[in-house]
């Protein structure tokens, strides 16, 4: 993983909060639950149930919120497909596939920074 050099940090120390990318991705990826969805997500587009079997314990109703909340950010779609019972498919929009770079850094920063094992 690529390190920042100083004129980087003197960025981010400098940076604006209105006008922050740090911030803005934060606001989008707001939350545990938010963030767990997105990286479901990047496998290929999931059912509610299949996004809640993945995930484990998020109740429907804080699952059904951050669903609602990434689709008005225009970071996921929601289908409807004409079956009875209705069929619903959340995906991902190119805008929302854009996120796998940072969870990527994510993933990696976790891998080599272990909780201490009294967190675990």
């Amino acid at each position: 993983m690529e390190t920042i050099g100083p004129d980087e940090l003197k960025y981010l120390a400098n940076a604006q909060s209105t006008g922050c990318g740090i911030e803005r991705t934060l606001t989008v990826l707001d939350g545990k639950w938010t963030t767990l969805i997105v990286r479901e997500l990047l496998t290929g587009p999931k059912r509610f149930g299949e996004i809640r079997a993945a995930l484990g314990t998020p109740s429907a109703k804080t699952l059904t919120d951050r669903l609602r909340s990434l689709e008005h950010q225009a970071i996921l779609t929601r289908t409807v497909h004409a079956e009875v019972p209705p069929r619903v498919v959340y995906a991902l929009t190119e805008h929302g596939t854009s996120l796998s770079s940072v969870l990527h850094a994510m993933l990696i920063w976790g891998e080599q920074h272990p909780l201490p094992p009294e967190r675990r």
